[in-house]
């Protein structure tokens, strides 16, 4: 069964999304990077081209050529069939396809609680365990 984190009071939803999809390929060798709309798949791109400063996390879009090739796969599209390893969401509401993966990560920003509350609800009612890492306590 899919392991889920929520990620709650998050200030910078991209920057977090991106130190997590760090983490997933040093620890599983792959994420995929769930985005609500195209201009927030474009702004997350740019910042995983300069972020971190001292270091490079490869990454493309689903359908590039090279994403079979690549660790990180950034999309709004809500289908999925390539690795299955870590998915960090961004999107407002449950991906269709979350169970495929091992790990679950949901980003709830300060100003999306309501969204953030509907999908833990939604999680918890299909018995999944959910764990909860408050960010506002992390400077």
């Amino acid at each position: 069964m899919t392991t889920i984190d929520f990620y709650t009071h998050v200030t910078d939803r991209l920057a977090v999304a991106a130190r997590l999809a760090a983490k997933a390929v040093a620890a599983h060798g792959s994420a995929r990077i769930l985005t609500p709309d195209p201009a927030t798949t474009d702004a997350l791109d740019r910042l995983l081209w300069v972020a971190p400063a001292t270091g490079f996390l490869p990454h493309c879009r689903i359908d590039s050529p090279l994403a079979g090739q690549t660790p990180v796969w950034i999309d709004h599209r809500t289908e999925h069939s390539g690795p299955a390893a870590v998915l960090v969401n961004l999107h407002a509401e449950p991906p269709p396809f979350f169970s495929r993966f091992e790990r679950l990560a949901e980003i709830v920003g300060v100003d999306d609680a309501a969204a953030g509350r509907e999908r833990y609800r939604f999680y918890r009612e299909r018995g999944y365990v959910l764990r909860a890492h408050d960010m506002s306590e992390r400077g």
